[in-house]
């Protein structure tokens, strides 16, 4: 018998790759799980430190961030998911929509936090 792999809607399609290939894509997705925690763990860090930033400023950079991360764990499961159909179906690989959210979502903190600073 054989063992039901979930999700089924990724596991099911086309056939069996190289097991190195869904392993690399595995870690890749793991790589993504960690930047989201980081990002998370800046979000609360820079509220939770209460530094010497403009307060409101502070703030919206610390939910930027915490949203952004929220966003790249969605994204980044997304992104393994397609990345192993593809495979599975001898498909070309699909860019990562995670690099766009996480570049423009660092960008907005950057300056939030730039501002913060100046306006302090």
């Amino acid at each position: 018998m054989v063992a039901t792999r979930f999700p089924r809607s990724v596991y099911g399609a086309g056939k069996e790759p190289d097991a190195r290939f869904s392993l690399a894509n595995e870690r890749t997705f793991l790589a993504w799980v960690r930047t989201a925690v980081a990002l998370i763990a800046a979000g609360v860090a820079l509220e939770a430190l209460a530094l010497p930033l403009q307060p409101s400023l502070r703030l919206a950079a610390s939910v930027v961030l915490i949203v952004l991360g929220l966003a790249v764990t969605i994204a980044s499961y997304a992104g393994w998911a397609r990345a192993e159909k593809a495979m599975r179906r001898g498909t070309e690989l699909p860019a990562s929509i995670a690099l766009i959210v996480l570049v423009a979502g660092v960008a907005v903190a950057g300056v939030l936090v730039l501002l913060a600073v100046v306006l302090r």
